[in-house]
């Protein structure tokens, strides 16, 4: 029997037919198991997990396959409840494949404390912009008698602050300021000594009538 003849056997095309069902089948297994370790084509759509706590947003992001990894604190913001989600990267809304991971920034518990600028010495008119400036609030003003209007001294709770200690941002400090009471007198006294004087002055400039 020659080669070409064994071609057209059945027992050949019998074989040959068993051979391409075997790749038929495993060429579907090969792709079935890359779609299966690749999630080729599957989408999970991010939540939204803003205001939202940690251990609110771990159930969440379990029931997905996703992951979560906190990145660091942002700045501070009141209208988000203190330790919860202030932003996430990627953005709510957005798709991605099973097991990603979604990175968090989280709301600390209050404002930073910041150094209070050195204002004693200062004019009021000086001291309350530098103060807003840092972010700080101008509370009570008080005022002692003093030449100037400069800040004498600055409170915080009651408590004399002294210029350099740390405080949080955004806190009330209230002010002792000069009220340039003696300024005035000063001026006073001086219009007094003029006024005298003249007086002496008029009085030995008068002819004698005699």
């Amino acid at each position: 029997m020659t080669f070409f003849r064994f071609l057209f056997t059945k027992s050949f095309l019998k074989q040959l037919l068993l051979a391409i069902l075997a790749l038929i089948v495993l060429s579907f297994l090969a792709m079935w198991w890359l779609k299966a370790t690749t999630n080729h084509g599957q989408k999970i759509e991010v939540p939204s997990l803003g205001k939202l706590s940690l251990d609110v947003v771990e159930d969440k992001l379990n029931e997905l396959d996703l992951r979560y990894e906190i990145l660091d604190s942002a700045n501070y913001n009141p209208d988000f409840p203190k330790y919860s989600v202030i932003e996430q990267i990627p953005k709510a809304g957005k798709f991605v494949k099973e097991n990603r991971k979604i990175y968090l920034y989280l709301n600390p518990s209050g404002y930073r404390k910041i150094e209070v600028p050195n204002v004693i010495g200062r004019t009021r008119r000086q001291a309350e912009p530098t103060l807003l400036a840092m972010g700080f609030k101008i509370g009570k003003i008080s005022y002692r008698p003093d030449i100037s209007d400069q800040v004498k001294e600055m409170r915080y709770k009651g408590e004399k602050l002294e210029p350099g200690t740390k405080i949080q941002k955004t806190a009330v400090i209230d002010l002792i300021v000069g009220d340039e009471s003696l300024n005035r007198v000063h001026d006073d006294l001086d219009d007094n000594d003029e006024t005298e004087e003249e007086e002496a002055t008029a009085t030995e400039t008068q002819p004698d009538e005699r």
